[in-house]
């Protein structure tokens, strides 16, 4: 397949297909992020996240589609896009004998946009021993540095992988600013894959949403607030079990009373629920770990792509 580059988009993925043996683990993915926007990317154990970014990061080969970074095959990153491009994994790999100070001078010998003062500046702010093994420092400490080590050299495209959850509350909020001054610039653009649904509310302008394989929802994070909503009802006769509500993802009935979570709310099916039900319906605003969990809810269908 020939890729062509889109100009201004950061990750431009098509149709991406990634297999190991018999088991489908990506299937016709499609996922375009412009430059200088920060998107979530959310989804349960095994859908899918982490083997998206390393295909992104060329470390794993697709076997369909394409995948663009930068404008370039992912596959075939070389040293000039790699070096705009900073990474940090769920778990930190270090060299135990080296230093702290040695370990950012080593990294940083990688990469020519290296600003110093930046590296220096958070090596204090999170309070990393300058003189300590890496060995000896804790897990969340080595987190920490492999932080640093990504925002050291002010990336063009920052991917995280889980990166935050070995850090205290004190930490994340530093390295939720950190975030947002990577791209204070509109230059900057960055692809964060996290359980922890509060830090994305913070700094996310987008959200992308994995289940089993599937985009099944990438648009803007308040778009996403906007459709699913919990609506209430309280009717003055009993309620039918089956309320044949278009975009339901949950429901739970008890007589003249019902709790109803709803994929696509819109002020023409309020109305219609008041006037064919003869009820009174209250709207519930959520937050996006609620709308995550009712996303996935066992009787959940998919929701509608948005993108």
């Amino acid at each position: 397949m020939i890729e062509h580059a889109v100009p201004n988009e950061a990750i431009a993925v098509t149709g991406l297909v990634k297999r190991f043996g018999s088991r489908t683990v990506l299937d016709a993915i499609d996922l375009h992020v412009p430059q200088g926007q920060v998107i979530g990317l959310l989804g349960l154990n095994g859908s899918g996240k982490s083997t998206l970014i390393k295909c992104l990061l060329g470390l794993l080969r697709t076997d369909a589609g394409s995948a663009l970074v930068l404008g370039t095959p992912a596959w075939d990153l070389a040293d000039r896009e790699k070096s705009r491009i900073g990474y940090v994994p769920q778990e930190a790999t270090l060299y135990p004998w080296l230093t702290v100070s040695q370990t950012v001078a080593y990294v940083a010998s990688f990469y020519p946009r290296w600003d110093r003062a930046w590296g220096e500046e958070l090596l204090a702010r999170w309070d990393l021993p300058p003189g300590h093994n890496t060995g000896v420092l804790s897990v969340g400490q080595k987190q920490k540095l492999a932080l640093v080590l990504a925002l050291g050299h002010r990336p063009d495209l920052l991917i995280l992988d889980e990166p935050v959850a070995s850090l205290d509350p004190v930490a994340r909020r530093w390295f939720l600013e950190a975030v947002l001054e990577t791209t204070a610039n509109g230059v900057g653009t960055v692809l964060f894959s996290t359980h922890i649904t509060s830090d994305l509310e913070r700094v996310a302008s987008h959200v992308a949403i994995l289940r089993e394989g599937h985009v099944v929802f990438h648009d803007e994070l308040d778009l996403l607030k906007d459709r699913v909503k919990r609506l209430r009802l309280e009717a003055s006769t009993a309620l039918p079990a089956d309320l044949a509500v278009p975009g339901l993802l949950r429901a739970e009935v008890e007589g003249t009373r019902a709790l109803l979570t709803v994929d696509g709310v819109t002020p023409a099916l309020l109305a219609d629920l008041r006037q064919r039900l003869q009820t009174n319906v209250t709207v519930d605003d959520l937050n996006l770990e609620e709308i995550f969990l009712e996303l996935h809810s066992g009787t959940a269908a998919h929701p509608h792509t948005a993108r």
